[in-house]
């Protein structure tokens, strides 16, 4: 008897992941930040840390679209500048807990039994430590930087990876094709990382887009808070908290700004992120 082993789609079937008019201006302005990211020193109109005293909460002009901050630095370019240490930190923590977490619920999934049970109530334990609050404490133990928020923050997120990663390899485990591959003689090792991860990732790589937004959140909530990245860094929540003095002042726009914008990338890459996973939940059905 001759069998046929059929992959399933695997990572294709986030290639057609929507159409419509949210998803497009979603995804249109998260490609739009990773530009701006990316093409940061070249196309922002002055050196973010420049200060000129002299022209502090000047008004928006010709030189300065978006106006001046309480010391003089110009607006539009420590936001641009800005935008690749605002996107930077999440993706570590994007990219941490999901190796991380993806490694640790792929082994507890497929092992199953007392290896299961231990690494699903260790990860688990970690989810009795806020990641906010996780942040500040690594933060004022280890200093200033990026460092430590991202990696108090990668913990933080590791549980919610592993056990999505879990319950998939739980199901995946018991399709036909896992059966008939380890009946070939296959090594468990071999269906796992070449057939088993290839056919979950979609959904974890959906769930990463989400816990990117959340990452940004927090780690601007650090920066606002004064923590996180050194004052002279330009970053978009260390720009709300320099734009406090300024509010008061009557001059909100230089922290008004980097609000809208974070609030705006936020919502993109959750948008991006459900409409993935709305896809790949709809080939399962």
């Amino acid at each position: 008897m001759t069998m046929t082993l059929v992959r399933r789609p695997g990572l294709a079937r986030l290639r057609a992941p929507g159409r419509g008019p949210l998803y497009l201006a979603s995804a249109g302005f998260v490609g739009l930040v990773v530009t701006v990211a990316v093409l940061a020193p070249w196309i922002a109109p002055h050196d973010p840390n420049t200060v000129e005293l002299g022209n502090a909460l000047a008004a928006a002009s010709g030189d300065h679209p978006l106006g001046v901050d309480a010391a003089g630095r110009d607006t539009l370019s420590r936001l641009v500048v800005g935008a690749r240490t605002s996107l930077l930190g999440p993706l570590g923590v994007v990219v941490f807990s999901t190796l991380a977490g993806g490694a640790v619920g792929v082994v507890a999934g497929w092992r199953g039994g007392w290896l299961d049970s231990l690494l699903s109530r260790t990860t688990e334990l970690t989810l009795a430590f806020p990641g906010l609050l996780l942040a500040i404490l690594f933060t004022s133990v280890y200093g200033e930087g990026l460092l430590a928020p991202v990696v108090a923050l990668s913990i933080a997120y590791l549980p919610y990876v592993a056990r999505l990663a879990r319950s998939l390899v739980l199901t995946e485990r018991e399709r036909p094709y896992v059966a008939a591959y380890r009946v070939q003689g296959h090594s468990a090792t071999d269906v796992c990382l070449r057939h088993v991860v290839p056919n979950i990732a979609p959904v974890v790589l959906a769930q990463c887009t989400v816990n990117f937004g959340y990452a940004l959140i927090d780690l601007a909530g650090l920066s606002f808070l004064g923590l996180g990245v050194p004052a002279l860094t330009p970053d978009w929540g260390r720009m709300v908290f320099d734009g406090k003095s300024a509010i008061q002042s009557g001059y909100p726009l230089s922290a008004i700004v980097p609000c809208l914008v974070i609030i705006l990338t936020v919502v993109a890459f959750n948008v991006v992120g459900e409409r993935w996973a709305d896809k790949v939940a709809g080939r399962n059905r």
